[in-house]
């Protein structure tokens, strides 16, 4: 067989060996985060968050239909084709890799030789499935994400620009460069990480058709680097906002229909394209024609983007941010909903704001045209509080400034410096949240917990001893307690992986200077480069490895062609065998990567974001409104209702999304089975600003102690009488914190189910509360404005709140809610000892929730040993393990031991401590058992969640000077939970276990 064949054929089998692995392990359902909303839109073809994916949601729906018409497994088949894309990856980072390896191993046209071909193919399949087993490319493999298919494009690019190398001096060699411009377009649809390979594939064109020079060489990559902006800055959003411009001026000033400035923008935009054409052949000038049919098939493939905008006409149940107009489709493409970070120029967290600015110009598509809703408001700093690259920006909250100081060390009242930005973008931007993440993937992980620099939390690590303890104080984490010993995702790599892709750099620059720069320049722009324009703020909602798959990708080709280097070094000592032997070695890498991270990415029998979100559903009652809050608790749930279909008489409302005057319009109609929201406001209140924030006027002459209607207050705040000029602009304000709302009657409230005969003694029959925030979003008050016009209603409308509301989400109703399984419901009333304790909201309706537990409710493997929970995933059992332990106390309390201990124990095996170590979760469980005196399991329990809390305190204890400071209030947090549930066994009269652990605390406190 000679080398090409040998080539292909192997090269299909790493795709056949990745996709077979990844088809075992792949997720059966919907995953957490972002899947839930892609496979919801992808199944009717509904509008994603932006900027959007609309080339994946038409590639995923194509493989919806597979699951001919079952809606259970829409997810599986949709899930199949990210497992098939990444294998289609594989495939082409093999040939990929042999194609520089080859250029290493023979010279130029030659037909390589047995051992040559040999390493050569061996450096393919130990790069590409080394690649294929890396813990981040796996983790998007096996899910309806939009990595999979990003990956695929980045790696068909690289390709087709080497066979264009092998090929340029053929005829019509070029057809391959503008192959590569429609997939860059067609990669915008999928996702914008692709556009990052454009240098290097610049790098390419500019060695193999140009003589090199130094000077050449850095116009190239500027040219490459000013392609890139281009496109992202120039097409994707230039063009778009062009258009947008010309439909308002067409529709406001000539009085044309909607689209009419877009389509004119289209036409003229074809016309100085075809004028490009038409001026390059007049002038036979190749690279004005060359460049213009670049140019025209990315545009092509960003056309993929008219399908949002068609289908938010449709007012799609899922329609994020409406793109239905020009105006809207802007504002989808430029994620203005998340708002912008500075890249090279802006303030820090220290800088004084002095006032506010008008920015752009906000519209709103009404039947006479765009309405000019205002204009976004910029803040104005004082004179020099702003500089070059700042990093220091993010000043959404107080533990985001909290942690700026604690992380630089700044004292309260110190000003942070031009230093303090560089040392924030080396230490955290660049060290942990990008070559922390290539070491997880190829030198070792040390477990899933996130963290933010401490030593005990999301590190990389080797395995050898001396560096992960001594040289980087990470200390021995085989000595941790259970979760993180035990953490499926602690895997040891050894650095072999991230050695071998060092001997392969060195050898490749060594050796072919030019293919080195390409990976390289791959390497930068998907690493270094994206961490400068993320500028990522601290204490993100989760790890963003898969924002650097391309620099993993692209040291995987370096790992390959490490091959070539070990091979080349044991050709000294084995002459006739050097292929065989080198082969052989290195295959350790991929196959020890494989091993070790196998348990924590085998998905197939873990089915908790779909569970999650159908215990939220079956705990409403009938056309109920479920306020959520994040992508965990809302996205699963979007995916039962538009893809399964279940439920949909439940209208789902993301707090978060609330702020948006489209969101709130949308809730304005029906979707589903779901009826419209009623609400007090019209659409002139919720769109009368194009950004709004209430502040609290305590001037009005409003008594502080008045309670006044709250409906009196939705209609206030967005008149007139509200608005107050401050220094800085005119601002909406409210006159009072104390609210209240129609109620029902007690025989209103017996009939109709919401209490028992027995409870009218025990509650409070009004709704008075009080909101402590002197700040109220757009949200707040819609939230308001809903629960105002339920009450006006009588209260027809069953409220809940799904898990992981906090009671600042409330804005001061937390009193009023009942707990009802994993969710709360809102009631007019409230029990005489609601708010006894802090740390509980509202009350709890024993019975049916102890039905819910029982009876109802899955578990999404939890109950099995043999599945992996991530850290997010087991944020998502913490719900069921506490609200157990409070369900089960309410039980006992009303003389139902035996269902207050039978819904414990439930509990515990369908958890299971496989599942979710034991840990302070599990506090309330350990009282419950003790009050419904099961005294032997609340004494193991108690005792486990000791030993663990007790080796967590050793490991600190074992630690360096530094990491024992970092970890000293998790360390307090540790002796206070063992001192508590010491003092617990005691007041239940359980000395035995009380000494036993009082004596751990002694031995704690007296150890060095």
């Amino acid at each position: 067989m000679n080398f090409k064949k040998a080539n292909n054929l192997l090269a299909w089998l790493c795709c056949l060996i990745s996709a077979i692995v990844y088809f075992k392990t792949v997720e059966p359902t919907v995953s957490f985060w972002d899947c839930g909303e892609f496979l919801s839109c992808a199944a009717k073809l509904e509008v994603a968050h932006s900027p959007g994916a609309p080339l994946f949601m038409l590639i995923q729906r194509v493989f919806s239909l597979l699951a001919f018409g079952n809606k259970e497994h829409i997810a599986l088949v949709i899930n199949l084709w990210s497992c098939m894309a990444s294998a289609l990856t594989i495939l082409f980072l093999f040939w990929t890799i042999t194609r520089f390896a080859q250029k290493l191993v023979v010279t130029k046209n030659a037909e390589p030789d047995k051992n040559q071909s040999i390493v050569i193919l061996a450096s393919g399949i130990i790069g590409s499935l080394a690649y294929a087993y890396s813990d981040t490319f796996w983790s998007s493999a096996v899910e309806a994400e939009v990595y999979a298919t990003s990956s695929l494009f980045t790696a068909m690019v690289l390709w087709v620009i080497l066979k264009w190398e092998s090929k340029a001096d053929e005829k019509y060699a070029d057809k391959w460069i503008v192959l590569i411009g429609y997939l860059i377009g067609l990669s915008v649809g999928i996702h914008l990480l692709n556009l990052l390979a454009v240098p290097a594939l610049a790098m390419v064109y500019y060695f193999r058709r140009y003589e090199v020079t130094a000077k050449g060489s850095v116009i190239a990559f500027v040219i490459g680097t000013a392609i890139l902006l281009f496109v992202q800055f120039g097409v994707l959003q230039g063009l778009p906002s062009i258009a947008k411009w010309m439909d308002i001026f067409f529709v406001n000033d000539l009085h044309l229909p909607f689209d009419s400035g877009l389509i004119v923008c289209l036409l003229l935009l074809a016309v100085l394209l075809g004028g490009g054409f038409i001026y390059a052949r007049k002038k036979s000038n190749y690279n004005v024609y060359l460049g213009t049919a670049f140019l025209s098939f990315i545009i092509l493939g960003f056309l993929s983007y008219a399908v949002p905008m068609i289908r938010s006409r449709a007012d799609v149940p899922v329609d994020m941010v409406n793109p239905d107009n020009a105006t809207g489709l802007v504002s989808y493409l430029q994620r203005e909903q998340y708002g912008q970070q500075p890249l090279l120029y802006g303030p820090d967290f220290t800088s004084i704001r002095t006032g506010w600015k008008n920015g752009d110009a906000q519209y709103r598509a009404t039947k006479t045209g765009y309405k000019l809703l205002g204009y976004k408001t910029e803040p104005v700093f004082e004179e020099g509080a702003e500089h070059f690259f700042p990093r220091l920006w993010d000043v959404k909250n107080a533990q985001q400034i909290n942690f700026y100081r604690s992380y630089l060390d700044l004292q309260p009242g110190d000003v942070a410096t031009s230093s303090d930005d560089i040392k924030f973008f080396r230490k955290y931007q660049l060290n942990w949240m990008w070559w922390r993440y290539l070491m997880w993937n190829y030198a070792g992980k040390q477990n899933d917990f996130e963290g933010q620099g401490e030593p005990k939390n999301g590190n990389w690590l080797c395995g050898v001893g001396v560096i992960d303890n001594n040289i980087r104080g990470l200390g021995d984490a085989d000595k941790m307690s259970d979760g993180y010993s035990n953490n499926a995702a602690h895997n040891k790599l050894y650095l072999l992986p991230f050695i071998l892709g060092l001997a392969g750099l060195i050898y490749q620059f060594r050796r072919n200077r030019k293919d080195a720069v390409v990976i390289i320049t791959l390497f930068f722009f998907t690493g270094f480069a994206l961490a400068v324009y993320l500028n990522m703020a601290p204490m993100q909602a989760r790890e963003r490895d898969y924002a650097f798959a391309g620099s993993m990708y692209a040291y995987a080709i370096w790992i390959g062609l490490g091959v070539v280097a070990v091979s080349m070094l044991l050709k000294r000592f084995v002459k006739n065998q050097y292929s065989y032997v080198s082969g052989a070695i290195c295959l350790i890498v991929p196959l020890m990567m494989l091993k070790e991270e196998w348990n924590d990415h085998d998905r197939s029998h873990k089915t908790l974001a779909r569970d999650v979100a159908y215990n939220m559903l079956v705990s409403c009652e009938p056309n109920a409104i479920l306020f959520t809050f994040g992508d965990n608790y809302t996205y699963p749930l979007w995916y039962m209702q538009e893809v399964e279909e279940f439920r949909t008489d439940v209208r789902v409302i993301n707090l978060g999304l609330l702020d948006g005057s489209w969101y709130i319009d949308q809730l304005t109609y029906k979707i589903n089975k779901a009826d419209a929201v009623p609400m007090l406001w019209k659409s002139d209140d919720y769109y009368a600003t194009s950004s709004a924030v209430y502040s609290y006027n305590k001037n009005t002459g409003v008594p502080a102690d008045k309670y006044i209607n709250l409906s009196e207050l939705c209609s206030f705040v967005n008149t007139p009488a509200s608005l107050q000029e401050t220094e800085s602009g005119g601002i909406h304000t409210y006159p009072a914190k104390n609210f209240f709302l129609q109620g029902l009657t007690t025989e209103a409230l017996l009939s109709r189910h919401f209490i028992k005969e027995n409870d009218t003694a025990s509650i409070v029959n009004e709704m008075k509360f009080t909101c402590s925030k002197d700040n109220l979003t757009r949200g707040n008050m819609a939230l308001y404005n809903i629960i105002a016009s339920i009450a006006a209603h009588g209260w027809n409308r069953p409220v809940y709140f799904g898990d992981g509301i906090t009671p600042e989400d409330l804005c001061g109703m937390q009193d009023y809610v009942r707990m009802e399984g994993c969710v709360y419901r809102l009631l007019p009333f409230k029990y005489k000892d609601a708010g006894a304790s802090q740390e509980d909201m509202g009350s709890v309706d024993a019975d049916k929730s102890f039905a819910l537990y029982t009876g109802q409710y899955k578990w999404g493997g939890a109950e099995r040993k043999d599945v992996y929970f991530d850290a997010k995933n087991r944020l998502a059992l913490t719900g069921y393990r506490v609200n157990a332990g409070r369900i089960a106390a309410d039980l006992i309390a009303q003389g139902k031991k035996q269902e207050g201990l039978t819904l414990l124990d439930h509990m515990m095996k369908n958890i299971s401590e496989h599942s979710y170590f034991y840990d302070a979760t599990l506090f309330y469980t350990v009282i419950a058992y003790y009050k419904a005196g099961a005294k032997d399991k609340a004494a193991a329990l108690a005792l486990k969640i000791t030993k663990n809390m007790a080796d967590d305190v050793r490991y600190i204890k074992s630690l360096n000077d530094d990491g024992m400071e970092k970890m000293q209030s998790e360390m307090k947090g540790d002796f206070s939970l063992i001192n508590a549930l010491g003092k617990m066994a005691q007041s239940n009269g359980d000395t035995k276990t009380a000494t036993a652990i009082h004596q751990q605390l002694d031995q704690l406190n007296n150890a060095e």
